[in-house]
């Protein structure tokens, strides 16, 4: 590429007809626009799920949330605000307790069902395109035609928390009078409650640290909650039962630590997918083999129809290596550093959770400029009472925070999609402070503004300003860039170059699903 620039390789396939929604269970209810990524640098999907993008593989796809029977609003947590719930205490300490006794729970937790389990979206076949066969046409004098969009404008607010107020009923107890001589010990002192006793030793060892002139190294501790990393902490002392350990590999190009687990990996994943979504454990004929083509969303895969060239949707009854890896593994980020960045990079990387030396779940996560996003989890079912959904999600939290320390911009936490309408997806929102990404201006809100109206309706605009617009709509889609035989031009210039019928709504239906400053960086490729 000319000055070794990464360029973002798309085929966009636009929205097909409506398929099985894994929510509500309507046959023909969903609907999304996909396109498949050849390669596509971090900043590019960060701007892309910044407006209701999502990543299976390669695939990228965007839920129509007017048209879907259950929309799906991108949700992210502020992570350095983050402060865990009581449910979310619940989990820690009951991994806590699991690691330092070497007692699992009893009984299986109801676990929080991920985005990929339910969702049913295939992609189309790619055509064969290589970044490396690309050749640029006078791209500097492109990019200075360009003009810089203002950023999505975010919509926060800090909103106070409302206490909901109780009360007792009355009964009424018999009388006992008591006997004469008897009644309470006028030397004892009057009972306390526990809280005021504890207080009143607090206060009394801050004075005797003023008039020992000791200086209190954290003064504000005692009256501070736990944090999330104390937590996390307790749980993983040198003389517990068990030894849990959270590793980071790259998945993308795939790192050696990557591929020499690649096969313990798989077969946890082999384990859920038997025990979760009850897959049989016998292999595929070899006929079978060929025909599951790419694998997406919940082990679905596309599967060609030849004598019409339409894409047909089916579950996968059984997950190869080939599946698991273009389903888990592959991904088209890049791997990218940057001065002000994290020491591990920018890209895809698989959380490896090992217990006692082997892996008993795995996080898939991508890390871009401003966030942690999660893809996906899987984990061994025999520790399926230990929530590690909901662990997993916290743990990738902390690592959001430290991530932080290092490059202060990554400060969010992606957690997917937030479906209102399903009840059992609704457990996102209690990872707060959240935001939901308007669908018409692309700002975000606070979750709590957005209850009420998706209370009332499936769909809903939450920016709540009647004013206000998409910031990055398209403009003008000449200049949206497009590969046509490996040569970058504008599309003004390809419709001069290109015969044969216009395929202009096609773009613009695509440049106005991306925005404007997407399609001027990212590559559309043309046959």
């Amino acid at each position: 590429m000319a000055g070794n620039k990464s360029y973002t390789i798309v085929e966009y396939f636009g929205g097909d007809d409506g398929y099985r929604c894994g929510y509500c269970k309507n046959e023909k209810g969903n609907f999304s626009n996909g396109m498949w990524s050849h390669t596509m640098t971090v900043q590019d999907y960060q701007d892309l799920i910044d407006r209701g993008w999502r990543r299976s593989g390669k695939y990228v796809y965007k839920p129509t949330l007017k048209k879907t029977c259950c929309p799906q609003y991108t949700i992210r947590c502020h992570a350095q605000k983050f402060q865990p719930s009581k449910s979310h205490k619940k989990v820690l300490k009951k991994m806590s307790k699991f690691i330092s006794q070497g007692e699992l729970p009893i009984g299986r937790e109801d676990e929080e069902p991920m985005d990929s389990v339910w969702s049913e979206a295939g992609p189309r076949e790619p055509t064969k395109a290589c970044q490396s066969d690309v050749t640029c046409a006078d791209i500097t004098d492109i990019h200075q035609e360009v003009p810089k969009c203002p950023p999505v404008v975010e919509v926060q607010e800090e909103l106070g928390d409302s206490s909901a107020s109780s009360s007792e009923s009355s009964r009424k107890d018999p009388v006992y009078l008591p006997k004469p001589g008897k009644g309470a010990d006028p030397n004892r002192p009057p009972c306390r409650k526990a809280k005021d006793l504890r207080k009143e030793r607090r206060l009394q060892k801050d004075q005797i640290r003023q008039h020992a002139d000791v200086p209190n190294p954290n003064p504000t501790r005692s009256n501070q909650p736990k944090s999330l990393e104390d937590f996390i902490r307790e749980s993983l002392g040198d003389d517990a039962s068990h030894q849990l350990e959270v590793r980071l590999v790259r998945s993308n190009p795939p790192s050696p630590q990557f591929k020499a687990s690649f096969d313990a990996s798989y077969q946890v994943y082999k384990l859920y997918q038997m025990a979760i979504h009850k897959d049989p454990p016998h292999k595929p004929s070899e006929s079978q083999k060929l025909q599951k083509t790419q694998v997406e969303v919940s082990t679905i895969a596309w599967i060609k129809d030849y004598p019409t060239n339409r894409p047909q949707f089916v579950r996968l009854k059984n997950c190869t290596s080939n599946q698991f890896r273009r389903f888990l593994c592959d991904s088209p980020l890049e791997a990218e550093s940057s001065p002000d960045g994290p020491e591990v990079g920018y890209g895809s990387f698989h959380q490896q959770y090992w217990l006692d030396g082997r892996i008993v779940a795995v996080g898939v996560i991508d890390i871009l400029p401003t966030c942690v996003s999660s893809v996906y989890l899987y984990y061994h079912p025999d520790f399926a009472s230990l929530s590690l959904g909901s662990y997993s999600a916290l743990r990738e939290i902390a690592f959001t925070r430290q991530l932080q320390k290092q490059s202060p911009k990554l400060s969010y936490y992606y957690l997917g999609f937030y479906i209102h309408s399903c009840p059992k997806m609704r457990y996102k929102g209690q990872y707060r402070p959240a935001d939901l990404l308007c669908p018409e201006t692309y700002a975000w809100v606070p979750i709590e503004r957005c209850v009420t109206r998706l209370d009332n309706s499936h769909y809903a605009r939450l920016n709540q300003d009647p004013d206000a617009g998409d910031a990055l709509a398209l403009k003008d889609v000449g200049r949206v860039l497009v590969l046509y035989r490996r040569t970058v031009m504008p599309y003004a210039a390809y419709t001069r170059k290109r015969k044969g019928p216009s395929d202009e709504a096609t773009v613009q239906q695509y440049a106005g699903l991306v925005g404007q400053d997407c399609a001027e960086r990212i590559l559309l490729f043309r046959s």
